[in-house]
């Protein structure tokens, strides 16, 4: 006997194909939801409402090996797209299952809207918490559609990307009861998503925009210090690759910066810690080094964007471009490409007296490697010292009605001083 599973969307019976229909009308054990069995009112089979899933697959077992049956569930578009496809496989052998499928909302909602879905990332919050949404979101990805609840809705993704602070902007779409005569398909803004009631039935999907290089900001109620990551442009294909603001902040502070100095920025990435540097000490000359174009590239527009003009980008590879800088009183080393160990070996040689090198790591490999490196120095001379500081910081984030803590990476400090 086998179990014929048939995804069925919000237009009904007439959404089904002719060979589907007549599955449905041999059925007889129909098993499907208080919205699926009203579509068949006037069927004559048996039926199961689909209250606990676990109970009906038990009374579905027990009509398993009932002579000349026809057992068929109704399930919500495709059933094995995060529907109840996924239970009825693990509960019964594959051969006594036959799926017909649906549309599923996502195929719908993207067909709505236009845009190829092939690379987009489908993310379920039906009963579930929205880590993955958060992680998703920070990394940037491209083309994110959102299964929603009563509980984590539309509204409640709205405040969630308001409170996680992206260096990216999102186009915000509500599908509601696609594939239904009432269907609406919305693009919002953040503020119009939380004044709207929308449908039980909805999903959210949520497009990368790109950021707009000449998109002024606003410098005069700029902070001192820390800005917020998302005042940066970033990389497109990694939006989150910087120093967090949070961090930013120590590091300056470590660095003990002081007016008229040169300062080196080793990594310098998207160059939001040169950028910082230089607006704060606005007689101080930052030379920012990459080893990547696009970073270089990057480094340039945020300095145009935030008027900053005594930062000097750089491309090309530590440590043999720092041969040829001006020696610095200030050196931040926020990536080192595996070469640390001869980076620091340059920044040793050429740093100037009462010098302070901070370093960011998130291995323990490359701290490793930085505590012998200094340890092998205070052998033979005993004016080096190093600090660490250990930073994990948390963010509040908003979780339906409530709030939590969303852990950022651990970074681990380091400073490097030499007594003169």
């Amino acid at each position: 006997m086998t179990i014929n599973v048939i995804g069925i969307g919000l237009d009904g019976v007439s959404g089904l194909n002719e060979l589907v229909r007549k599955i449905v009308e041999r059925a007889t054990l129909l098993v499907g939801s208080d919205r699926h069995l009203r579509y068949f009112p006037n069927h004559n089979a048996e039926t199961i409402l689909l209250g606990d899933v676990l109970e009906a697959i038990v009374e579905i077992r027990q009509h398993l090996d009932t002579p000349n049956s026809c057992i068929v569930v109704l399930a919500s578009g495709d059933p094995l797209f995060f529907g109840l496809g996924r239970l009825l496989v693990t509960h019964f052998p594959a051969e006594k299952l036959r799926f017909y499928p649906h549309l599923s909302s996502v195929q719908l909602a993207f067909s709505r809207i236009k845009i190829p879905w092939q690379d987009a990332k489908i993310i379920s919050v039906h009963g579930r918490s929205m880590d993955e949404l958060i992680q998703a979101l920070q990394q940037g990805v491209e083309k994110i559609a959102v299964l929603t609840d009563p509980t984590n809705t539309p509204k409640a993704i709205a405040n969630l990307l308001l409170a996680l602070n992206l260096p990216t902007t999102y186009q915000f779409w509500v599908c509601e009861n696609v594939g239904s005569e009432d269907e609406r398909v919305q693009k919002l803004s953040i503020n119009a998503v939380q004044q709207e009631i929308f449908a039980p039935l909805n999903l959210v999907v949520l497009l990368r925009q790109a950021i707009i290089a000449n998109q002024t900001v606003d410098l005069v109620n700029l902070p001192l210090l820390g800005i917020p990551d998302n005042y940066f442009l970033s990389y497109d294909d990694r939006p989150g690759l910087m120093t967090k603001r949070e961090v930013r902040v120590l590091i300056l502070a470590e660095l003990s910066l002081q007016p008229g100095q040169i300062v080196w920025d080793i990594g310098a990435g998207t160059g939001s810690v040169s950028v910082e540097i230089a607006r704060f000490c606005s007689n101080s000359i930052v030379y920012a080094i990459e080893k990547t174009s696009a970073g270089t590239g990057l480094i340039e527009e945020n300095c145009r964007r935030f008027q900053v003009k005594n930062v000097v980008s750089i491309h090309g590879n530590a440590p043999e471009i720092l041969h040829h800088l001006r020696p610095p009183h200030r050196i931040f080393i926020g990536g080192n490409s595996g070469k640390l160990r001869n980076i620091l070996g340059v920044c040793g040689i050429r740093m100037l007296p009462g010098g302070v090198i901070v370093l960011a790591f998130t291995t323990l490999e490359n701290l490793h490697t930085a505590v012998s490196w200094v340890e092998e120095r205070r052998r033979s001379d005993r004016s080096w010292s190093y600090r660490l500081l250990q930073v994990q910081l948390s963010r509040s984030i908003p979780v339906a009605n409530l709030t939590r803590f969303n852990p950022l990476n651990p970074v681990t400090i380091m400073i490097i001083s030499r007594k003169t």
